[in-house]
């Protein structure tokens, strides 16, 4: 029998029993459909977290908390040049930055408008290096000339615009361009319990460039961006020690965040980079999303008691047909493949609706539960958040199809091989 043949066979049958036959495809359809469903869920937390974790972090960014050389615990103020020239050195490494805060309160003025600010002494040239960015304007080329955050005009107010603010009142803040402006910093070092104030000092910087805006609409970047050569100036004047340091290691590429992590590490730096969170939540997502889909495989293992009484009555109801073709020369073989052919064609039908459908569902949960989700939170809370229910990727689809064609044709088994033991002339003995 050509293979034509057999299809034509196997659509016949399918055809004689309509209603059986729909009703098990339809079950099957709904075991799959559950399974790629439920797994995408999975999916969708995970790629919705890892987003969020990217978002809020450079992938290419590895912060030096510290190191450990023998017994001694140093701080990042107190990690030698010296070895911070040898990481800079290290493959893939494209920028060591280190970043200084004097322990002191920083009051930026312009005018009659004044803001408390954040100062961050860094090298620019390292900066540029990691990819610091500009909204407008340009790097400082002069240790005089500075770059401001991005929502430092808007919160430079006056006296009366501060009150307004405090009672809930919109207030514009500085009208224009920041770009060429001179700003005084007011440097107030922070007191110990038991000390007295301390007079505070002041210095001017021009305005060169303002930073681009934040990834999350909720972050507030009012600091100004001043040459580390600032650094000794402020401490030696404010009286202040080292101040904060800040040590950033940046790679070339994602792919080498962990080479060089892992490199820091045997030489005794504490370091942490957004590959280490990525990989313990992947650990987890990926036992989540294993035990999503076992539990949707059980929804197919269900449908697959319908395949198997399904078939197991087409054996029943095709004995004489079976009998005729034995006593035609048909191998027990072939008998077998087409009963086979039978149950595979219900789980191929029911697979390809399931995905079509799934995909449908995917959609519209993504389009309506984060409106719920939302709407429940407020327009403040909700600001900046973005939330994926579901993802379907196509190894879902590879691994659900192969496990419902696959449960399929296992249900499919047993009645065609019993196909296969029918005696001949029992089978022609039976009426039609």
């Amino acid at each position: 029998m050509q293979f034509k043949d057999q299809i034509d066979f196997i659509r016949q049958h399918m055809k004689r029993n309509k209603l059986r036959v729909a009703t098990t495809i339809l079950a099957a359809t709904m075991g799959c459909a559950f399974l790629i469903v439920l797994a995408s869920v999975g999916f969708g937390l995970h790629q919705t977290i890892t987003d969020d974790v990217l978002d809020n972090n450079m992938v290419t960014q590895i912060e030096v908390a510290g190191k450990t050389d023998g017994d001694t615990e140093l701080a990042p103020a107190d990690i030698p040049d010296a070895e911070l020239q040898q990481i800079k050195g290290m493959e893939h490494v494209i920028a060591v930055v280190e970043r200084n805060q004097p322990e002191a309160e920083a009051e930026i003025m312009i005018g009659n408008r004044s803001t408390y600010s954040q100062v961050v002494l860094s090298s620019m040239e390292e900066e540029q290096k990691a990819g610091f960015a500009l909204s407008e304007g340009k790097m400082p080329a002069k240790a005089g000339e500075v770059v401001v955050g991005y929502h430092m005009a808007e919160r430079l107010l006056t006296e009366a615009e501060m009150e307004k603010e405090a009672n809930g009142e919109e207030v514009e803040g500085f009208a224009g361009s920041l770009i060429g402006q001179t700003v005084e910093l007011e440097l107030t070092p922070f007191l110990n319990e038991g000390e007295e104030r301390t007079e505070s000092s002041t210095w001017e910087f021009v305005v060169t460039g303002i930073a681009k805006e934040p990834a999350k609409d909720w972050m507030t970047d009012v600091a100004i961006y001043a040459d580390s050569s600032w650094a000794p100036i402020f401490n030696e004047e404010l009286g202040l020690e080292k101040g904060f340091k800040n040590i950033l290691v940046y790679a070339d590429e994602l792919q080498n965040v962990g080479g060089i992590t892992d490199a820091l590490k045997e030489d005794g730096f504490y370091v942490y980079s957004v590959t280490e969170e990525l990989g313990t939540m992947n650990v987890f997502f990926t036992a989540l999303k294993a035990g999503l889909i076992f539990v949707g495989t059980i929804a197919v293992l269900i449908a697959s008691i319908g395949i198997f009484n399904t078939m197991t009555m087409a054996v029943t109801e095709r004995t004489r047909e079976i009998g005729v073709m034995k006593a035609i020369g048909a191998q027990p073989k072939l008998i077998r493949r087409l009963f086979l052919m039978e149950s595979a064609a219900i789980g191929l039908i029911g697979t390809a609706l399931a995905v079509i459908i799934s995909y449908g569902i995917s959609v519209l949960a993504n389009w309506l539960v984060p409106i719920i989700i939302l709407s429940s939170l407020g327009e403040e809370d909700a600001a900046g958040i973005s939330i994926v229910i579901s993802t379907i990727p196509w190894q879902l689809v590879v691994i659900a199809s192969a496990i419902s064609i696959g449960v399929a044709m296992v249900s499919g088994w047993r009645p065609a091989r019993k196909a296969t033991q029918i005696d001949v002339i029992q089978a022609l003995r039976q009426e039609m």
